[in-house]
């Protein structure tokens, strides 16, 4: 099964704060695992809002909003795309993600075609 691990977004994260070297070094050596065990599919960090645009769409009406989004709890900051086994290999593969501060993260399974075929 695919999963998606998306790594929330913090205050300092919104302000454009870079992670420090170490957790840098630490993150690398920790998707370094991830691909050898052949989990890691993608990974990526994301700008802060304040670089990007949302689009909400209303019957055929669309309206663009540039950033910075005011409710930066529900925010993405980086994300892995993983294939694991089960909920429970995510879950144990994140728990030795080297984290250096509060950090939310939450998993969520992939829908594939087949999921859509119902």
């Amino acid at each position: 099964m695919r999963v998606m691990v998306m790594v929330k977004a913090g205050k300092d994260y919104e302000a454009g704060a870079m992670p420090s070297q170490k957790l840098l070094a630490e993150m690398g050596k920790f998707n370094q695992e991830l691909i050898k065990a052949g989990v890691l599919l993608a990974a990526d960090g994301l700008h802060p809002s304040s670089k990007g645009k949302r689009v909400r769409f209303s019957g055929q009406q669309r309206t663009v909003t540039d950033g910075p989004s005011t409710e930066t709890k529900e925010l993405i900051g980086g994300y892995w795309l993983w294939q694991v086994k089960s909920m429970e290999e995510a879950v144990e593969w994140l728990k030795r993600a080297p984290f250096d501060q509060e950090t939310e993260v939450e998993i969520r399974p992939v829908r594939e075609a087949a999921d859509f075929a119902r």
